[in-house]
């Protein structure tokens, strides 16, 4: 019932899930926190798939057991064999749409921890005020979901209290299943706060979401690809802040890409989170080169998901908010004030997986 490439990915992955398992069981992993919940966040990716796997090799041994038994001298048993085996088939056939379901998704569930980059866009002041809102959104999401949701970097508008820029690492999860639909340009209209004559504006922010990969998944030669300058931090803020050089930017020669971190008043700080934005932005870039060389081979290919996509515009005065990419409408309180985003997030991944499954 499954394409001989499913199958051999499908055992591929019992392994793996007994690998880790295993390593679970192991003290020196045991001890270290952050390994055993590496570990835990892929294995609970994999399992629903393992199980579905396991139940369906199961099955097919009780069918072949059953024509055995119909082929077999037994009329009786035979008989019976005939009449069961219908049922068994037509349970094993749901249970494949199911294991293709979650193993569309589960690449996607395997990665537990994504670096979100906030950027305000058109609009002036608003659109920083967007953008704050924006975060705050995700903050709340991610303390409804009990995720972890770790400031990196901040450039904040003072002004009118606004976000200019922001970078933010969210861990736990599920992360990038839910958050991964989030990248894109977001357009909101609204009357600001610094309008004085009622008047709607339009404003945007773009959003970047970046699995980040392990050291293993990304090797960098730090001595020789990248270059470092350290610097004093631009921008408000005490003497500290402006005067002593713990501003870290780092360049990557072979592809040009430039990461700057001025957050923490710590240099090691600043240059540690520097080194986690810039692999998770190579990352990307190897993924953008894999999908589009999937996508050349289907010869077709709908939205990436980019940060030039307008993907969400959130329209105040009619309480609504409009996903590109559905046909349902949503409430800006709920999904802005509230961040009840799990209702928008279940549709965008069901019309993924459709579309995974298409494409299989």
């Amino acid at each position: 019932m499954l394409p001989e490439a499913i199958a051999q990915k499908l055992a591929r992955m019992d392994a793996q899930f007994a690998e880790m398992e295993a390593k679970l069981g192991e003290p020196e992993v045991m001890a270290d926190h952050n390994a055993v919940r590496d570990l835990s966040i892929k294995r609970a990716a994999i399992e629903p798939v393992v199980d579905a796997y396991r139940e369906l090799t199961r099955l097919r041994a009780e069918a072949e057991d059953l024509e055995a038994a119909i082929a077999g001298d037994d009329a009786e048993l035979a008989e019976l064999a005939r009449e069961e085996l219908p049922g068994l088939i037509e349970q094993a056939t749901e249970l494949v749409e199911r294991v293709k379901a979650s193993l569309v998704t589960a690449d996607d569930r395997r990665v537990g921890s994504v670096i979100l980059e906030l950027r305000a866009g058109t609009g002036g002041d608003e659109a920083g005020l967007w953008c704050r809102d924006l975060l705050n959104m995700y903050a709340k999401y991610a303390a409804k979901k009990g995720w972890s949701f770790e400031e990196m970097d901040l450039t904040a508008d003072p002004s009118v209290g606004g976000v200019r820029h922001a970078v933010i690492n969210v861990k736990g999860e599920g992360v990038f299943v839910e958050l991964g639909f989030e990248a894109g340009v977001h357009s909101v209209k609204r009357v600001p706060a610094t309008e004085t004559q009622g008047r709607v504006h339009t404003s945007t922010a773009t959003v970047a979401v970046l699995p980040e990969p392990t050291e293993v998944e990304v090797a960098i030669d730090w001595a020789n690809d990248v270059t470092e300058h350290v610097t004093t931090a631009q921008g408000p803020g005490g003497q500290n802040v402006n005067k002593v050089a713990t501003a870290v930017h780092l360049i990557h020669n072979p592809t040009g890409i430039e990461v700057r971190m001025q957050e923490s008043k710590s240099q090691a700080q600043n240059r540690e989170k520097a080194r986690r934005l810039l692999r998770a932005r190579l990352y990307e870039i190897e993924r953008d080169r894999q999908a589009a060389e999937r996508a050349a081979e289907r010869k077709g290919q709908i939205g990436t998901g980019g940060r030039s996509e307008k993907i969400r515009v959130y329209r105040y005065q009619d309480n609504i908010v409009a996903d590109q990419r559905l046909d349902t409408k949503f409430q800006t309180t709920k999904i802005v004030v509230e961040a009840d985003l799990a209702p928008m997030f279940e549709a965008l991944v069901e019309q993924e997986t459709a579309r995974r499954l298409a494409e299989l």
